[in-house]
């Protein structure tokens, strides 16, 4: 704050007694263009501010003018309270839920989906779902044809939440992403059981350690993409890119989720018979190929002469035909 006067002295003497000024040395000179400036600063602004027009002091008075125009942020969207839904649309939602709407076959209701597909849903489902039953090697007629007591009534709805993984543009909606991830959750304990299972018949007496590595080299994550698309299933998860020409790591989650969670469908309405078809017919899995062997250990031969005569020879047919 900058305050300026200027006095001007006449040469005529006052009649009143002068005052005792601290500036009566100057006011001895008599000079009619005297002028005297003052500046005053407050204290605090002088902290605050540097002195002349630095950039520091530009940006400091930047800095307070945003913060006294800046508008106030309002709560995150989270926080903000809707109105109660009504009792009745709150109950025609629970009545027409597809989870409530199947009592007999509660695993499959709950991979269900928590409300009615709409009409997004129904536009993939026209124009892919086909094609995926064809290469899967089902019949093209739409499962809602089946009983009500056949689980494979559901089989088009769950194929069709297989393939919404957590990149695609419907995961948006919480009705499939939900659907989709309970899938591949399901699915993916059912390949470690199904190999398990058939790795354990087939090689009686070998440890663990080497049939780890022999269930990791049919099903690893490195190994999905080959195998996705050897049934030409790679156009239904990348429908608008190249699966070749996309980077391992950023194909390699989109194909897992889905790998899985369509195991998790196949074993909901066929069982595990269909598992191993799918994975050995469809999919085309080799457990004598050479990238699905076990690392050579030192140790004594592993002879057993009771299952000699079965040993490697099994096939998945054979495990499926086997009774517990």
């Amino acid at each position: 704050m900058e305050l300026s006067s200027s006095f001007l002295f006449s040469p005529k003497p006052c009649s009143c007694p002068p005052p005792n000024y601290s500036l009566s040395p100057l006011i001895r000179n008599r000079n009619p263009n005297f002028r005297i400036v003052a500046v005053a600063l407050e204290p605090q602004q002088q902290q605050d501010f540097p002195s002349g027009n630095s950039p520091q002091r530009l940006l400091k008075e930047l800095a307070e003018r945003k913060k006294a125009t800046s508008p106030k942020k309002g709560p995150p969207r989270r926080f903000i309270l809707r109105p109660p839904i009504d009792d009745n649309k709150l109950a025609e939602r629970f009545l027409n839920s597809p989870q409530l709407c199947l009592k007999l076959f509660p695993l499959l209701s709950s991979c269900l989906p928590s409300s009615r597909l709409n009409n997004a849903d129904k536009l993939w489902i026209d124009e892919y779902l086909l094609e995926a039953k064809q290469a899967l090697g089902y019949s093209l007629e739409p499962s809602e044809t089946l009983g009500d007591d056949n689980p494979a009534k559901q089989f088009d709805t769950l194929l069709y939440l297989a393939f919404q993984h957590p990149s695609c543009e419907r995961t948006k909606a919480r009705h499939v992403r939900s659907g989709h991830s309970r899938l591949s959750f399901l699915g993916q304990y059912v390949l470690e059981l199904a190999l398990t299972e058939f790795f354990l018949q087939r090689y009686p007496r070998e440890s663990p350690g080497p049939m780890r590595e022999r269930v990791f080299g049919l099903i690893g994550k490195r190994s999905l993409p080959k195998w996705i698309k050897a049934a030409s299933l790679h156009n239904l998860i990348f429908t608008f890119d190249d699966m070749d020409k996309i980077m391992r790591r950023e194909k390699e989650g989109p194909v897992k989720s889905v790998f899985w969670a369509l195991f998790g469908a196949i074993y909901l309405c066929f069982g595990m018979p269909e598992v191993y078809r799918v994975l050995f017919e469809v999919f085309g899995m080799d457990p004598d190929a050479e990238d699905c062997q076990p690392k050579l250990r030192r140790q004594l031969e592993d002879v057993d002469y009771v299952s000699a005569e079965f040993e490697g020879k099994l096939s998945w047919q054979d495990i499926v035909a086997y009774k517990k």
